[in-house]
């Protein structure tokens, strides 16, 4: 699964209403999934170049729809981070579309990919 492994309690924090703690989604995201560069290479796959640029740069950050999030992850992926994390499958890209761009952000304070 790798993108996404480890978010069940973040998903669970986000349906609650708890705060979110972006440092920490991002942390868990780019661990798994390769790195800070891992994430955004497969996000840029999958054709939200544009967006991720933004949410590295120091500008403000292009929106990412739930179908984008929903096109960038497979199926399969979706459906088991729902099953995983307990929630709708359909609740999952839009969370992710949320908070995602915003955590990329926060790993990228200074307009750069750590390295």
């Amino acid at each position: 699964m790798g993108l996404l492994d480890g978010l069940g309690s973040i998903v669970s924090d986000a349906l609650s209403g708890k705060p979110i703690n972006l440092a920490a989604i991002a942390g868990q995201l780019f661990q798994n999934a390769g790195g800070l560069q891992g994430i955004t290479d497969q996000l840029n796959r999958a054709g939200l170049g544009e967006q991720v640029s933004s949410w590295i740069g120091t500008g403000s950050n292009l929106p990412v729809s739930a179908d984008q999030i929903r096109a960038a992850l497979s199926s399969e992926q979706l459906r088991s981070l729902a099953q995983s994390f307990g929630v709708d499958i359909d609740q999952l890209p839009q969370i992710l579309a949320e908070h995602l761009p915003k955590a990329i952000d926060k790993a990228s304070p200074d307009g750069v990919l750590p390295s």
